[in-house]
């Protein structure tokens, strides 16, 4: 575009003020989005996002700043998979959709794309996504670590209409609802999603009236050229050259044997071009990952890089990434794929971390714990005899990095989300945490260390109960960079009628059956290190071993 345009026509300050209008257009979003759901792990965890969209191509052009950082690029393919299949869409209609093939991730992030018209004209999609604890499927919560189709891991709803003419689809809504588990608190969470929509309109239509379409147009286009013109300066500075790594996976929960994650980054001026083709193939298990969550994990992994670098579609126009046909993460119909964005995504962004690593060490960092943790306990409550199903995840350790130790117990590389606090957790189900505490000595050694996981014990205390989990990282620990160490590996331990185990995955299983007294103990990866642990300052140790972080076998 001509640039002596936009100077001509805006000013910084307006700019600034436009581009924070639309910031905060989304935060409002995410907040009724947050404010009105009835799953804990919206309201209390924040596991969702909101976002506004391109009319033409469903283009980034603003995210909620609380919004789960995975949807940066996923929801980009969501709304262009919408715009392509329905055409017609009206201002006041609505469109649902979860499906992993279609732009998605995994069956239990509902997205929905409402189109947005300014005075008759279609000017852009609101659209937003939340986890929902159950879509039904083989396992309660649908995080099925055996399932071998999408079928087994719950209802698929391709691009339909849940809002038609401003008007619930009572007929569809009854369609998911006779599909899921605890249908009552699903409602809720529908409800909430549409009135987060409603709320973006409102607050849009404020923003374009005061400073007139023409103007945000502007403004949006300036903001996407400015994006770029950052992320190449940053690509700029790398140099030119090709730099590989191999990250693993422990299994895919069936075949009891690792997934491996190639990389392949090249950098030439200001473009990088990531291929991921030499990956291991489509596997058996949910650990496969759809096009729309692998893109955007290579995408997040350069914005955790270039932090400073403004969210919208420019941010990533000079990243391109090879589509990797024939792996497990370009998955096509009917591979299931419940681990992909929980837990695929975080091994995508590790190996593209470890790529660069080789090339500016000085900007990177060991492995985060690179798991979600994800748990769901399932089962009816004796004592009021309502069905519930329960989803938990909790953090881990930060990679060592160039001027300190890593973050402890910091959250998923792709959310910010929060784990649930303990006493709503014990308040909604028959449970109690027993112990909560961080996991010392489980940061990987190095000049700087890596922060440290975390430990906690569920008991159940009445009825009875199944619990499944799919997390990862329990083979192999988050590697460090130049020398560090890896941080400890994720360890699960259950315990039924008072004999203790580990599972035969170690990090995946499903259903196992819970009584009264039964619990399942979980530690969480610790960081890798940065730096050769002899390189580790005496004050540094002398305060580990203060705090009790490390025993006194911990080499330098």
């Amino acid at each position: 575009m001509n640039t002596s345009k936009v100077s001509g026509v805006l000013d910084p300050v307006t700019l600034i003020v436009i581009e924070k209008g639309l910031a905060q257009v989304c935060n409002e979003m995410d907040l009724v989005h947050e404010k009105t759901s009835f799953s804990p792990v919206i309201s209390e965890a924040f596991d969702r996002s909101n976002g506004i969209y391109g009319a033409k191509d469903g283009r980034l052009i603003a995210q909620g700043a609380t919004g789960l950082p995975i949807f940066v690029g996923v929801m980009q393919e969501t709304t262009r998979c919408v715009l392509e299949e329905c055409p017609n869409l009206g201002q006041d209609d609505i469109i649902i959709v979860n499906d992993p093939y279609r732009g998605g991730t995994h069956l239990m992030d509902v997205k929905m794309v409402r189109p947005f018209f300014y005075k008759g004209r279609l000017w852009c999609y609101l659209s937003n996504a939340g986890h929902w604890p159950d879509t039904g499927g083989m396992v309660p919560g649908g995080f099925s670590s055996t399932a071998t189709e999408i079928h087994q891991e719950g209802l698929r709803i391709p691009p339909v209409r849940i809002v038609r003419d401003g008007v619930m689809n009572d007929e569809m809504v009854k369609l998911i609802l006779a599909n899921i588990r605890i249908p009552d608190e699903r409602i809720g969470d529908i409800k909430a999603q549409i009135a987060a929509l409603q709320k973006g309109a409102e607050r849009l239509t404020a923003l374009l009236d005061r400073y007139g379409v023409e103007i945000v147009d502007i403004a949006i286009e300036e903001l996407e050229r400015r994006a770029e013109q950052m992320m190449r300066a940053h690509i700029r500075a790398i140099p030119d050259g090709v730099y590989r790594s191999t990250t693993y996976m422990d299994s895919d929960g069936v075949v009891n044997e690792p997934l491996e994650v190639h990389a392949e980054v090249t950098v030439s001026g200001d473009q990088v071009t990531v291929d991921l083709s030499k990956s291991s193939k489509p596997c058996s298990g949910p650990m496969n990952s759809v096009w729309a969550s692998t893109v955007s994990s290579v995408y997040l992994g350069f914005k955790h890089v270039f932090p400073d670098v403004p969210i919208n579609a420019g941010c990533f126009a000079p990243i391109e990434v090879k589509k990797p046909h024939g792996t497990f993460l370009y998955a096509e119909y009917p591979r299931p794929v419940a681990g992909c964005a929980a837990e695929v995504s975080q091994r995508v962004m590790e190996s593209i971390f470890l790529a660069l690593a080789q090339a500016i060490p000085q900007k990177l960092f060991g492995a985060a714990a690179g798991t979600s943790g994800n748990l769901n306990l399932s089962g009816v409550d004796p004592e009021n005899g309502r069905e519930y199903v329960m989803y938990y995840f909790s953090g881990g350790g930060y990679g060592g990095w160039w001027s300190g130790d890593g973050i402890t117990n910091g959250c998923s590389t792709i959310g910010i989300c929060k784990s649930q606090p303990v006493e709503i957790m014990e308040q909604r189900y028959p449970i109690r945490f027993e112990h909560y505490n961080l996991r010392e000595d489980s940061g990987g050694a190095g000049k700087h260390r890596g922060g440290f996981g975390v430990n906690y014990r569920i008991r159940l205390l009445r009825g009875t109960a199944k619990v499944s989990f799919l997390m990862d990282h329990g083979k192999f620990g988050p590697p460090g960079i130049l020398g560090g160490e890896p941080g400890a590996t994720n360890q699960i331990v259950i315990s039924q009628d008072g004999r203790e185990f580990t599972p035969e995955h170690i990090s995946k299983a499903d259903d196992i059956a819970l009584r009264a007294g039964d619990w399942i103990e979980v530690s969480t990866p610790g960081g890798g290190g940065y730096g050769t642990p002899s390189e580790r300052s005496d004050a540094d140790i002398a305060s580990d071993r203060r705090n009790g972080y490390f025993n006194e076998s911990q080499r330098r």
